[in-house]
């Protein structure tokens, strides 16, 4: 018997959205088990920065940026499930520069239990999403599965001279990030009933943002590394680029932006598993002032589903790009900088 189609989709799995990742102490583990990869030149980026997405250089003139994102419901409405999953997916070509050119659907669903009109719904938010990218649906996978899954394989396209990896950054640039941070204690909430229709629609839109306005708007400018923030959190995903780098972090905890109510509701307890995890795998290599608590630290850490891009820009242009974000509607703020000091590491101020 199929179930309604006001079921919860949240309650059907026990971990949401980029927090069902596997662990990136886990995953690293994993990853360092494996053969080298033969060499390729024209494998521009691979595994080797755990950067965003691939980039192979099919010419002089053209690479592709190729990356794949799904995971378990997010949020309960099946269209904006499907929108989240798809803006989650599309945002690592962005986050590298490129344009999205052809997406792949992969679903998992429990076809003989939930009602089809639900994976109808799913696959109509993320087909409005990506058109909205300007990108084109050519097919997809889907398996028969007691807890649903959805997102996207994502092919773009970008010039080999202008690829932005999380590995360039240099000192006396600056920091910005293009949305609010606190998604994963949010969702975890909806789950528990704690959000108001209005909190749960506020949240929605920011995950179901495209990064598009924000990756247009800082082609001009001297970026010289860019990341999108996503389940292994704000520092998990900023120590990367430090590492890639081969530079230190500052981040200014004040000018983080969080999503309202994510405070309160850490300290009642509605931090998931994956945001402890991430502190877990980062805490060596960040310095956390000795008057932030734990739940301010979770919080920086939290396993965000479809966050905004991480910048580093050349410090002088900061200011410019930074008023010229906010004025194309893109929630962005200055939070910290790269130094020379202490490479792959990060300073909490």
């Amino acid at each position: 018997m199929e179930l309604s189609d006001n079921v919860k989709l949240t309650s059907l799995s026990s971990k949401g959205g980029c927090g069902c990742k596997i662990g990136p102490a886990d995953l690293m583990q994993v990853i360092r088990s494996l053969p080298p990869a033969p060499g390729n030149p024209d494998l521009l980026v691979g595994l080797d920065t755990s950067d965003d997405a691939g980039v192979y250089r099919l010419n002089d003139e053209t690479a592709l940026v190729q990356t794949v994102d799904f995971f378990t419901p997010i949020v309960d409405d099946p269209y904006d499930f499907g929108q989240v999953a798809a803006a989650n997916a599309i945002s690592d070509i962005y986050a590298m520069g490129g344009k999205p050119l052809t997406v792949l659907n992969i679903v998992a669903f429990p076809i003989s239990t939930l009602d089809k009109r639900i994976l109808a719904d799913i696959l109509r938010g993320a087909a409005d999403k990506v058109q909205e990218a300007g990108a084109t649906l050519v097919g997809g996978h889907s398996i028969d599965d007691k807890e649903p899954k959805f997102g996207l394989a994502v092919t773009g396209i970008i010039h080999p001279a202008k690829i932005r990896t999380n590995a360039g950054a240099q000192p006396g640039d600056r920091l910005i990030l293009t949305k609010p941070i606190g998604v994963g204690i949010l969702t975890t909430s909806i789950k528990k009933d704690q959000l108001t229709d209005e909190e749960t629609k506020r949240l929605t839109k920011v995950m179901a943002t495209l990064n598009k306005t924000a990756a247009e708007v800082m082609e001009k400018y001297d970026v010289h590394a860019c990341t999108d923030v996503t389940g292994f959190g704000l520092i998990g995903h900023a120590l990367e680029m430090a590492k890639g780098s081969k530079v230190g972090l500052t981040v200014t905890a004040e000018d983080v932006p969080l999503l309202p109510r994510v405070r309160e509701l850490a300290d009642k307890g509605f931090v998931p598993g994956g945001t402890k995890n991430n502190f877990a795998h980062v805490e060596n290599d960040v310095s956390f002032p000795d008057t932030m608590d734990q739940t301010g630290r979770w919080i920086l850490c939290d396993a965000v589903t479809s966050g905004g891009l991480l910048i580093s820009v050349k410090g002088e242009q900061a200011e410019q790009l930074l008023q010229e974000l906010r004025d194309s509607g893109v929630e962005a703020s200055l939070i910290g900088e790269v130094i020379a000091d202490h490479p792959g590491h990060i300073t909490v101020k």
